[in-house]
């Protein structure tokens, strides 16, 4: 089995809290997101949408990058995400996951 590691961001909603985590398997990550079996802080504030990530070679780069942007100021991390997803479309559907409710501050373009 390959590893693909993957620095990724969590949301609630659109400029709501958020969450920066690393993993080697992004869709089994992002089930256990959605799923709520993920515990701590993404499960206690519903951070169940991915609105970024980013595919590294190595783990070791992925580490390095997901501690880079963890000590980002909040408005760095809005604009890495705005950068390549503006309205904050939920990227986990591009895994195959169904589409989440919308929340009033995630509108679908």
């Amino acid at each position: 089995m390959s590893k693909e590691p993957a620095v990724y961001i969590m949301a609630s909603g659109r400029n709501r809290t958020d969450y920066t985590g690393v993993t080697s398997d992004l869709p089994k990550r992002i089930h256990e997101h959605r799923s709520g079996t993920y515990p701590g802080f993404s499960k206690r504030y519903g951070l169940n949408r991915l609105v970024w990530f980013e595919m590294h070679d190595t783990m070791e780069t992925a580490i390095a990058r997901e501690k880079q942007i963890k000590n980002w100021k909040r408005v760095w991390k809005l604009e890495l995400i705005e950068k390549n997803n503006p309205h904050w479309h939920d990227l986990a559907e591009s895994f195959g996951f169904a589409p989440l409710p919308q929340t009033p501050s995630s509108p679908r373009d």
